[in-house]
């Protein structure tokens, strides 16, 4: 059994290493992991420069690329043979609700996906200006109970499964939900300054402020207290719509 690790805080992230550690109970693991961070990269591909893959250690990669290059080029170019499972994580903060957009993370799991492989990322949920403690050890008890389902009954095809988990001790964990996507809403800011030489530049994002109430979201059962589960797939097309919109684009047809 080959397991695949990958994460987007960078290879030496915490998180990182402690999913790699309970991965190893199920199978042998491999590292492929970006250099350096690259959070809210999405599913960016590095395509116009060269990639290079720094050894680690046995079976363990830094890459200077994104997440999705870390899984490319992990499958198809450092690995011995393909892997039974590709895992993303843990994250550093939530991927919660319209968050599986931009994450690094999850689209790391949504390469592996694409291959047919079964997918897992994992993200803790916390306020990185605020939360001094990572409860590293509650993800990778929640990730134990989660591989074990994948690996035995598997995945649909394109398929992958995003878990976040509150950032509580374990005992303070209320249990696992499966859920829905939810929304969430963050700050819309620009902050506008100036640089030694008198031009202007721009920071972007605000802060985290409220998710919808949409019952059994993962955005507000997360808050609650529990970790969740949500299967995504990578087909976004919205089946619901195309023959009202085929009526209206071809209306004599």
């Amino acid at each position: 059994m080959r397991i695949l690790v990958s994460n987007d805080d960078g290879f030496d992230s915490p998180g990182l290493h402690a999913l790699a550690q309970a991965a190893e109970a199920f199978g042998t693991v491999w590292i492929v992991a970006p250099e350096r961070e690259q959070s809210a990269q999405s599913h960016s591909l590095t395509l116009q420069s060269p990639l290079r893959a720094r050894k680690r250690g046995d079976r363990r990669f830094q890459v200077n690329g994104t997440p999705a290059d870390c899984i490319y080029l992990g499958i198809h170019g450092l690995m011995d043979g393909p892997p039974d499972l590709v895992l993303s994580g843990v994250n550093r903060g939530s991927n919660l609700g319209n968050d599986v957009h931009y994450s690094g993370t999850v689209a790391a799991a949504r390469e592996a996906s694409f291959t047919g492989l079964p997918a897992v990322a994992f993200s803790l949920h916390l306020d990185p200006s605020a939360d001094t403690v990572c409860h590293w050890e509650t993800a990778t008890d929640v990730a134990r109970r989660v591989i074990p389902v994948v690996l035995d009954g598997g995945l649909p095809q394109r398929t992958l499964l995003n878990v976040n988990v509150p950032n509580v001790p374990l005992d303070a964990l209320r249990g696992v939900r499966v859920t829905t996507l939810g929304h969430r809403h963050y700050e819309n800011r620009v902050t506008r300054r100036e640089d030694p030489w008198g031009r202007d530049y721009y920071w972007i994002g605000g802060a985290h402020r409220a998710f919808d109430a949409i019952p059994d979201s993962d955005g507000p059962l997360c808050e609650a207290g529990w970790a969740t589960v949500t299967p995504l797939h990578s087909d976004p097309t919205l089946t619901s719509f195309l023959a009202p919109l085929r009526a209206r684009l071809s209306p004599e047809s």
